[in-house]
């Protein structure tokens, strides 16, 4: 889920991981119409224009407010076409996106929390972005994907409710990071709803007020740190099942295009290193590793779909997530015996030393993953 609170040292982490790219590099919206200037502040979200041609569009974000911000291109009901998370007081991020002509808004939200500020835009029926094969045929792999981890979740968190249900902890606490890996790996596309998240896969410290707290990290605080099972539990578990089958059945309605595609990776990445390196995101189970695992293969998916265009427009840029993706995972497997298993070290046994090594491996690939929306649609 994403991270709502950053320590200083995560904040600089973040920052870090995510280096403005899009001032040096070619951009796919050259022409002045297609570009929007976001500034925000913590009390101000400001835009450069309110209206621009349909096809692709380029944000250039600037924080020049004091609090970790976001920025989000949202339809009218609030689903996601594109989002920058992270973006640190002082520092700037680009967002390529593609639209159709519509309504749409931007939301900054200073301190990653709440609705945010707002700015309405509209896109003109001018020229609709250039249709690609290569492109198509990624975007068709991609939804299969994101629809077959759905199907695939069901199952696992099923089997992880009837152990709640039945009073067994130790089953539970087993079904648990099993029950995640479908979710974690296609979290951009679950995102994109909006009200799902928020259900499912919230933490303690980014409930909203008034926010009952629902989901998988709510049960996890249950088995490891309350180690009971109450009426309360076993509800909350029927619900997470119900949640997810919401999530399931939306799945093949998610808006799914190449730039988000290719932000999606990158958000995925900015996961890890706000939520997984730091070791935030299951600080009951400690199971971090788990979803860490998960993140970086929906990334390397969504990049080896896009992999054929995007080598043809900047075969370095490939070469070299090639290179970041293999020193990664390589990297994770000294933490699991099998290869082929999801069974890996408990979280709290990562020193500090090794878990500077992950942030530096996870850094090293998310600055030009950064890259990879722009150069899909040059």
């Amino acid at each position: 889920m994403r991270a709502v609170r950053l320590s200083v040292a995560t904040a600089a982490a973040a920052a870090a991981l995510s280096v403005v790219t899009g001032c040096t590099q070619k951009s796919a919206a050259q022409d002045s119409d297609h570009l929007i200037q976001v500034t925000a502040t913590d009390s101000k979200c400001e835009v450069s224009k309110k209206e621009f041609p349909a096809g692709h569009v380029e944000l250039t974000v600037e924080n020049k407010g004091a609090k970790v911000t976001e920025v989000y291109l949202l339809f009218p009901d609030d689903r996601i076409v594109a989002e920058r998370e992270n973006i640190g007081p002082g520092t700037k991020q680009t967002v390529t996106a593609e639209v159709k002509a519509g309504d749409y808004r931007v939301a900054c939200k200073p301190g990653m929390k709440g609705k945010g500020i707002r700015q309405d835009l509209t896109a003109t029926g001018g020229a609709a972005a250039k249709r690609n094969p290569k492109l198509d045929a990624a975007v068709a792999a991609y939804r299969a994907y994101a629809q077959d981890q759905a199907d695939e979740t069901l199952p696992r968190v099923e089997t992880f409710a009837k152990a709640i249900k039945d009073g067994d902890v130790e089953a539970a606490k087993k079904a648990y990071a099993p029950s995640r890996i479908g979710w974690e790996r296609t979290e951009p596309v679950a995102e994109s709803f909006g009200d799902i998240d928020p259900k499912v896969d919230t933490r303690a410290d980014g409930l909203e007020q008034g926010q009952k707290w629902t989901g998988w990290h709510r049960l996890e605080k249950a088995l490891w740190q309350d180690k009971k099972i109450g009426a309360e539990e076993k509800t909350l578990a029927d619900q997470l099942v119900t949640d997810l089958k919401d999530w399931q059945t939306r799945v093949g309605k998610a808006e799914i295009t190449p730039t988000s595609m290719a932000n999606g990776a990158k958000e995925l990445l900015d996961e890890v290193a706000t939520g997984k390196v730091t070791g935030e995101e299951d600080r009951y189970s400690h199971t971090d590793l788990v979803d860490f695992k998960a993140n970086i293969e929906g990334a390397q998916k969504a990049y080896d779909l896009l992999k054929p265009a995007a080598q043809q427009n900047d075969a370095a840029l490939t070469q070299e997530l090639e290179k970041q993706f293999g020193a990664l995972d390589t990297l994770l497997d000294k933490y699991r015996s099998d290869k082929a298993s999801y069974d890996f070290v408990s979280y709290e046994k990562v020193g500090k030393d090794d878990r500077k090594e992950l942030s530096d491996a996870v850094n090293a690939l998310a600055e030009p993953l950064s890259k990879l929306a722009a150069a899909v649609v040059k």
